[in-house]
C-alpha cells in the first residue's frame, strides 16, 4: 500500500472510533475516496457544523446548540413538565431508551462512571444532578447505569449523593443482566428494566 500522510491520518482517526480497528477503518477510507462528492464533501460541511454549533450541556449531559446557554432554566429537553429523572452513563444509553419509547421523563448524562479511565468524582455532572432534583422538585431518580462494577459504584454514590433529599430513587430491575451495558439492549429487556424497577431509598421513610 502506498504510504500517503494524509490518507494514513484519517485511517489512524476513524481507527479510534468505537468498534472499528484499522482494516475497517481502511475500507471507509477507501468509499470515501470513491464517492468524493457524494460523501466527503458533505460530511466535511457537516462535521464543521456539528464541531461548530453542537456541545454538550454541561448541567444535564444532554446534546444541544451552542447558542443555548447552559443554565437550570433552560435544562429540559422537552418542554412539558415531569417529576422524574433517568440517569444515564452516555448519550448513546439516552438515545436507546428514547428510540423505545419506554420513558417519558428528563435525563441526567453523567458522561461516564467513576471508574473510567481519566475520570473524578468532580468529572461527573453528579452535583448538578443534585440541583436539578431540588430546583425542579423531582419525585423520582432512576438509576440506569449499566450492571457492571463501574456502573453500580456509581449508583452508590449517586444514592449516597441525594440521601438528604426528599426523593424516591429506583434502580432498573430484571432483565438487565449482570455487566451488561444500557446501549446495548433490546426494547424488551429495557421495557421489563423499567416496568420493574426497585426502589432503593426514600428519606421520608
Amino acid at each position: 500500500m502506498q504510504n500517503i500522510s494524509e490518507i494514513d491520518e484519517l485511517i489512524k482517526l476513524i481507527s479510534k472510533l468505537p468498534g472499528l480497528g484499522p482494516k475497517s477503518a481502511k475500507r471507509i477510507v477507501l468509499k470515501l475516496m470513491n464517492n468524493r462528492e457524494e460523501l466527503i464533501k458533505p460530511m466535511t460541511k457537516a462535521l464543521v457544523e456539528v464541531y461548530k454549533n453542537i456541545s454538550r450541556c454541561k448541567i444535564c449531559g444532554i446534546l444541544k446548540s451552542t447558542s443555548i446557554e447552559c443554565n437550570y432554566d433552560n435544562c429540559k429537553i422537552v418542554e412539558k413538565k415531569f417529576n422524574k429523572i433517568c440517569v444515564v452513563e452516555n448519550i448513546s444509553d439516552q438515545w436507546s431508551i428514547e428510540s423505545s419509547n419506554i420513558y417519558q421523563g428528563y435525563f441526567h448524562i453523567l458522561g461516564g462512571t467513576l471508574s473510567s479511565a481519566g475520570l473524578r468524582k468532580e468529572d461527573l455532572l453528579v452535583n448538578s444532578l443534585v440541583e436539578r432534583v431540588k430546583m425542579d422538585k423531582i419525585e423520582e431518580v432512576i438509576l440506569a447505569t449499566s450492571a457492571t462494577v463501574e456502573g453500580q459504584t456509581t449508583a452508590y454514590y449517586i444514592q449516597d449523593s441525594l440521601k438528604n433529599i426528599n426523593v424516591k430513587i429506583t434502580k432498573l430491575a430484571q432483565g438487565l443482566p449482570v455487566g451488561g451495558e444500557i446501549e446495548s439492549l433490546d426494547d424488551g429487556t429495557l421495557f421489563s428494566a423499567f416496568k420493574n424497577r426497585s426502589k432503593l431509598i426514600s428519606t421520608s421513610d
